[in-house]
């Protein structure tokens, strides 16, 4: 006997069909599915809610030095021309007056980049591990504009391990399980089976 449904499905169709519906329930709150898929997502997603509640505060801040390309008011990056043997400066700018690249003998175009300080998260290993195991069960998740006009160019990924670590840790922070609801919506049309709201509490 085993410890899980199989769903009438065979494993990598399963494991897949449960990590979609799992990242959907993560990214938007609720999903409607079958009832029998509902409590199998349960038992996946309620002990990663434990676990981003339990790991929630568990790094600390440093600051760090780091290099950052130096861009200029249109966004693109400052380049230069430097010669290649003693790397000193042979052009403040690597285009000309008109726009057009410059050619300057023994120079080579670099870009020019700035020290800058930055506070970053050193994670425990503790909350690495919690962070890997998410990871196995998330697909990644991307964000597509509904307007058409430069739809392609400003779709971003969502970060889910991050909202699940700074949205939902705090938010279950003081509860003991249950983070999850089943409501009951009626039966299907076609096969008959019974459909339900799984969502967040």
């Amino acid at each position: 006997m085993a410890d899980y449904r199989k769903l009438g499905k065979k494993t990598k169709l399963r494991k897949a069909l449960l990590r979609s519906q799992v990242t959907q329930l993560i990214y938007r709150g609720k999903i409607v599915t079958t009832e029998a898929r509902a409590k199998e997502l349960r038992s996946i997603v309620e002990p990663m809610i434990a676990m981003a509640a339990k790991e929630k505060d568990n790094f600390e801040t440093v600051t760090v030095k780091t290099k950052v390309a130096r861009k200029d008011k249109d966004g693109k990056r400052v380049k230069q021309i430097i010669d290649k043997d003693t790397r000193a400066v042979l052009s403040e700018s690597h285009r000309d007056a008109n726009g057009k690249i410059k050619r300057v003998e023994n120079g080579i175009t670099v870009t020019v980049y700035d020290e800058v300080e930055k506070k970053i998260k050193k994670e425990a290993p503790s909350r690495i591990h919690a962070r890997r195991q998410m990871m196995k069960y998330l697909y990644p998740v991307v964000e597509v504009p509904k307007d058409a006009a430069g739809r392609k160019k400003n779709t971003k990924e969502v970060d889910l391990i991050a909202k699940m670590f700074d949205e939902y840790g705090p938010k279950y922070a003081d509860r003991n399980g249950g983070y999850t609801r089943i409501v009951k919506i009626g039966q299907r049309r076609g096969d008959g089976a019974l459909r339900v709201l799984l969502e967040l509490v």
